[in-house]
C-alpha cells in the first residue's frame, strides 16, 4: 500500500491517538509506543526495509517536538521549570543528541531493532518495579557540570533510539542532582524539547543522500506522518491524563510494563536473530 492510501492514513490516526493517551495515562514518552508501531505500519506502507527503523526512530522524534512543547508550556505554568538549569540540560542535550543520531545512522536497522528492543525491556522493568521512595531533597541550586552530564546523556539516550529522553533524565535529576520530582519533570520536558529538535535535524541531515525515500521524506524523518500523528497524539494525551485520575492506575502500569517486555523480546530477536 502507499502511504497516501486511506488506510495507512487511518492507522497513522489511530496510532497517533493511541500513543498520545497511553502516554497521558501511564506518564510515558510516546515514543516507547510510537517506534515500534511505525516498523509495523512503515512496512505496509511500502517503506524500504533499509530504512524503516531510521525512519521510525527520525520521525518519532519530530512528532515529539510539538508533545514536548506542550509539556514543557504545561509545566511552566506551574512553575516547575528552572529556566537556569535547563539552559545548562539543553546544551548538554543537543552534544549529547548529536551523538545519538551520529552513531545510530552508523548501524544497520537490525542492530538498531534489537538495542531498542533491550531498552523497551529495561523501560518495562523499571516502571514494574519502581516506587516512589525519592531521597531526601536538597537545595535546588546545582552548578553547570552535572547538569551538562544529565544533558548529555539524555540527548544521546533520544537521539538514539527516537524517543524522549525522560526515562533517563528524570531519575537522574531525581537521585543524582535531588531535585523535587515536580522540578525534574519539568526541567526534563524542556530538555527534550531540544534533545528531540536536535536529533530529528540530524536525522534529516543523516538520510538526506540516502535514494528512494518514501513521499515526503527530508531525510529519515517523513514530515507527512508527522503531521498526521502528532495532532492526534497531543489532543488524545490530554484525555489519557484525565482517566488516569479515574482508574487503577498501578493494574495499568503492571500489565503495559509487561507488554514492552514482551515487545522488547520480540525485537530482540527479529534484529539479532
Amino acid at each position: 500500500m502507499h502511504i497516501l492510501s486511506l488506510p495507512i492514513l487511518f492507522l497513522f490516526a489511530v496510532l497517533g491517538s493511541s500513543a498520545g493517551f497511553l502516554a497521558g495515562l501511564l506518564g510515558i514518552g510516546g515514543g516507547v509506543i510510537l517506534v515500534p508501531l511505525f516498523l509495523v505500519i512503515f512496512g505496509l506502507a511500502g517503506f524500504s526495509p533499509d530504512i524503516i527503523v531510521h525512519a521510525a526512530f527520525g520521525t518519532s522524534l519530530a512528532i515529539i517536538i510539538p508533545t514536548s512543547v506542550s509539556s514543557t508550556l504545561g509545566h511552566r505554568k506551574r512553575g516547575n521549570v528552572d529556566w537556569h538549569q535547563v539552559g545548562f540540560l539543553a546544551l548538554g542535550g543537543i552534544v549529547g543528541a548529536l551523538i545519538g543520531a551520529a552513531l545510530a545512522a552508523r548501524l544497520s536497522g537490525d542492530w538498531l531493532k534489537g538495542l531498542f528492543g533491550m531498552m523497551q525491556i529495561l523501560v518495562g522493568v523499571k516502571m514494574f518495579l519502581f516506587k516512589p521512595h525519592l531521597p531526601p531533597i536538597r537545595d535546588e541550586r546545582v552548578s553547570a557540570l552535572p547538569l551538562l552530564a544529565v544533558g548529555l546523556l539524555g540527548g544521546a539516550f533520544s537521539a538514539f533510539f527516537g524517543v524522549g529522553g525522560g526515562v533517563v533524565a528524570v531519575p537522574l535529576m531525581v537521585i543524582a542532582l535531588q531535585l523535587p520530582i515536580q522540578l525534574a519533570v519539568g526541567n526534563s520536558s524542556a530538555l527534550i524539547v531540544i534533545s528531540s529538535l536536535t536529533g530529528a535535524l540530524s536525522y534529516i541531515a543523516h538520510g538526506w543522500e540516502i535514494p528512494d525515500l518514501p513521499a515526503f521524506s527530508l531525510g529519515y524523518v517523513n514530515l507527512l506522518v508527522a503531521a498526521i500523528v502528532a495532532p492526534f497524539s497531543i489532543l488524545c494525551a490530554r484525555l489519557g491524563v484525565r482517566v488516569a485520575s479515574r482508574t487503577a492506575h498501578a493494574k495499568l502500569v503492571s500489565i503495559f510494563s509487561l507488554l514492552l517486555v514482551l515487545i522488547g523480546l520480540r525485537m530482540i530477536y527479529q534484529g539479532f536473530f
